[in-house]
């Protein structure tokens, strides 16, 4: 692993801490959370399928 590689895994697990701390002083409800990410896939997996089958 590179040092360039390892410092951006630092930064994300960082950025992560950070967004899971706001998430929790938001009190979003598990079932709020669970559903957003649910969307949050199918949008990022949606995008990953267009994307695929423009390029092939």
């Amino acid at each position: 692993m590179t040092t360039l590689a390892l410092v951006s895994l630092i930064s994300l697990l960082g950025w992560l801490v950070l967004m899971i701390g706001s998430w929790r002083s938001h009190r979003v409800s598990r079932s709020a959370t669970i559903r957003m990410v649910l969307i949050w896939v199918g949008i990022f997996l949606a995008i990953t399928l267009v994307m695929g089958l423009i390029t092939s």
